[in-house]
C-alpha cells in the first residue's frame, strides 16, 4: 500500500478494530463466561476471543491486497516476510490476560508498517468504548463512545466528531508515570525513582495493553517506561499514534525509534515520551 493510499487503509482499519471488538465483546459478555482458554508454546494464554477478533480482521483487511503478520497467524517465515515494504501488523486482543480477569484493559491493535516503521495504527478499547486512530495526512485522534462503523459514516465525519491529541493537561499538573499492570520490573522501579528525583510530585499510573502508550499519545500520562518483554505486535499501532500525536518510543539505551519487522519480533526495551 503506497502512502497516498493509507488515509484510505486506516478507514478499513478502523473499521477491522471496531468489528472485532464487537465479536470480542460478544464473547466477554457470554453468560457461560466460557473463554475457550488454552495456553500457547509460551505458556501466554489464548481465547476464542482472540481466534474471533484475528478472523474478522483478516476478513476486512483483504480488501487491501497487503499481506498480514498477525499474532494469532500462522508463522510467517523470516525469509518469505523480509522483502516486505508494506504489511499490516495485528495484535487481535492485546492484553488476554486482562480479558480474562474482567477488567476491561484489552484492545485491538492494527498497525500499517512501511519500511520497517509504523506509518498508521488503530487502537481500539472495546470495554471502554475509546479508539484511538492516527495517520501522518491527518494526525492522531482520540474517540468515545464508539461501538461501530454506522452506515454512512465517512472517516472525515469520524475525525470531525473526534479529539486531537495530544490534550493539554492545566498548568501545575503533576508528572505521570504509566506503567504495566502486570509486568512491573526493578529496572522500571529504578527508573520511577530517577524521575522522582527530577519531578518529586511525579505519580504513576498503572494499565493494561497498548493502553499504556496511548496515554502518553493523549497527553494523560508523560512518559511509559518498558523494561520488559513485548513484541513487535503489541507496540506497532500505539507507536504510529505516539508518533502522530508528537511523541516517540525509543530504544531505552540507543535512543533509536523501534524499528519493526524483525528477524527476531521481540522488541528491546523501550520508553515511551
Amino acid at each position: 500500500m503506497e502512502q497516498t493510499n493509507s488515509v484510505a487503509g486506516l478507514g478499513i482499519a478502523i473499521r477491522a478494530a471496531l468489528a472485532a471488538g464487537a465479536r470480542i465483546m460478544e464473547i466477554y459478555n457470554s453468560p457461560s463466561h466460557d473463554f475457550g482458554i488454552e495456553l500457547k508454546a509460551d505458556n501466554s494464554p489464548l481465547t476464542l476471543a482472540d481466534k474471533a477478533a484475528h478472523s474478522c480482521i483478516l476478513d476486512y483487511l483483504s480488501e487491501t491486497d497487503v499481506p498480514v503478520l498477525s499474532e494469532e497467524g500462522a508463522s510467517i517465515p523470516y525469509e518469505a516476510r523480509r522483502h516486505w515494504e508494506a504489511f499490516w501488523l495485528v495484535d487481535p486482543l492485546d492484553g488476554t490476560k486482562e480479558f480474562i480477569k474482567r477488567n476491561g484493559e484489552f484492545t485491538v491493535n492494527i498497525a500499517l508498517i512501511l519500511c520497517g516503521r509504523p506509518h498508521l495504527g488503530v487502537v481500539y478499547a472495546p470495554v471502554r468504548q475509546e479508539l484511538y486512530f492516527a495517520e501522518p495526512l491527518i494526525g492522531a485522534y482520540k474517540a468515545t463512545g464508539i461501538t461501530e462503523w454506522t452506515e454512512g459514516m465517512t472517516l472525515p465525519q469520524l475525525v470531525d466528531s473526534s479529539c486531537r491529541l495530544p490534550v493539554l493537561r492545566p498548568d501545575g499538573s503533576p508528572y505521570v508515570i504509566v506503567s504495566s499492570r502486570t509486568h512491573c520490573t526493578p529496572e522500571t522501579l529504578r527508573f520511577i525513582d530517577e524521575v522522582r528525583g527530577e519531578h518529586p510530585d511525579a505519580v504513576t499510573l498503572s494499565s493494561g495493553s497498548s493502553l499504556k502508550i496511548c496515554l502518553v499519545a493523549e497527553g494523560t500520562a508523560d512518559v511509559y517506561p518498558r523494561f520488559g518483554p513485548t513484541m513487535e505486535w503489541d507496540t506497532a499501532a500505539g507507536h504510529a499514534i505516539v508518533c502522530c500525536a508528537g511523541k516517540q518510543i525509543c530504544h531505552a539505551e540507543t535512543g533509536r525509534p523501534l524499528v519493526y519487522n524483525k528477524e527476531n519480533l521481540h522488541n528491546p526495551w523501550f520508553i515511551v515520551r
